[in-house]
């Protein structure tokens, strides 16, 4: 391992990063002991520490196992993550099903599925469902399978349990989502800020777009056929919250949002929200975080499909190398960002 690889691996450790389990373990040269990353253990000094790439290769160097993290389990954790994403590809099973499965008790199953995606089996077997049924819906207008035709293809037992979920998730009725938004009513205003002029806008459920530099036509764009609505009351207090949480990114979790995506995507900008200010993660760790560590290139690609900034904090993702990487509205504002969360970046 070279310096700067380890220098990240101890940093995991110093932060108990959940999501660089299973990548590799650390060992402690004064009690010979080895640990996952996020072992809730006393931290040892730097210096007693060593890195290794899992369990196997600590043991072959004549470390012992610790016994309240149990490192040789975060790479099952992980196999078992990514075996139930296999067995849900097109069916629901349930979660006792999938406990059975992977060797795990429904519950433990339950809360190492959560902090892999960012949402719970049955949450993510619901996302999985209404995505389906919206690529069909969307298929629709233009020929392909009537609404009901698709909701049932979706695997929904019918149209109520459908029409349910989907508003829960996305804050309109199946037929809107099938034209286009029509129908659904988004706020909107350009506020001036340190960072240059930011267009954000809300449904009644939360904020929908966050971006800088563009104007109303960046919403015509994104929601043809939505009600487009400069400024509105009822929104003053909430686009005043967005400023702030702007102008200091902190964190932003109590702001409501509106977003859609699949599910890979939701689990990935879920796992964004939850990476504290002032620390960053890799394309590779992002994708770990998930519970699909060989999925780098899409979690970055859904990293980039982000489309309220700031809120979804992707801006907090560099490269392996320390390096900025690509932000949409330029990497001058993400240094910005970053700068303002007290991170130091590569120039």
């Amino acid at each position: 391992m070279d310096c700067d690889q380890t220098e990240l691996f101890w940093e995991n450790v110093v932060a108990r990063d959940k999501g660089a389990d299973g990548r590799f373990v650390f060992a402690v040269l004064t009690t010979g002991i080895y640990c996952r990353p996020s072992c809730p253990a006393r931290r040892p000094l730097r210096d007693h520490v060593r890195f290794f790439a899992d369990g196997d290769a600590a043991r072959a160097d004549g470390f012992r196992p610790c016994l309240r993290c149990r490192p040789d389990e975060a790479g099952r954790d992980a196999e078992a993550v990514e075996a139930a994403l296999r067995m849900m590809g097109d069916d629901a099973p349930s979660l006792s099903d999938l406990a059975e499965a992977t060797g795990y008790s429904p519950s433990h199953f339950q809360r190492i599925f959560k902090r892999a995606t960012g949402l719970s089996p049955a949450a993510y077997a619901r996302a999985r469902r209404i995505e389906r049924a919206g690529q069909a819906l969307g298929g629709q207008a233009s020929g392909g399978q009537s609404v009901t035709e698709a909701i049932y293809a979706a695997g929904f037992g019918g149209p109520s349990t459908f029409y349910r979920n989907a508003k829960e998730r996305m804050g309109m009725t199946p037929s809107a989502w099938a034209k286009g938004g029509e129908g659904v009513i988004i706020h909107w205003a350009v506020m001036p800020t340190t960072l240059g002029a930011m267009l954000v806008a809300a449904t009644d459920r939360g904020i929908c777009r966050l971006a800088f530099g563009v104007g109303v036509e960046d919403l015509r764009a994104l929601f043809p056929k939505a009600e487009l609505v400069e400024g509105g009351e009822a929104f003053k207090t909430l686009f005043a919250r967005v400023l702030s949480a702007v102008e200091a990114p902190g964190d932003a979790s109590g702001i409501p949002l509106d977003v859609r995506g699949t599910a890979f995507q939701e689990a990935v900008w879920a796992a964004l929200r939850q990476i504290p200010a002032g620390e960053t993660r890799s394309y590779a760790e992002l994708a770990a975080a998930i519970g699909r560590p060989a999925a780098c290139r899409a979690a970055g690609s859904a990293n980039g499909a982000n489309r309220v900034a700031v809120l979804i904090p992707c801006h907090r993702v560099i490269r392996g190398d320390g390096a900025l990487g690509g932000y949409a509205w330029g990497e001058g504002l993400k240094k910005e960002l970053l700068a303002r969360e007290g991170v130091q970046t590569k120039e």
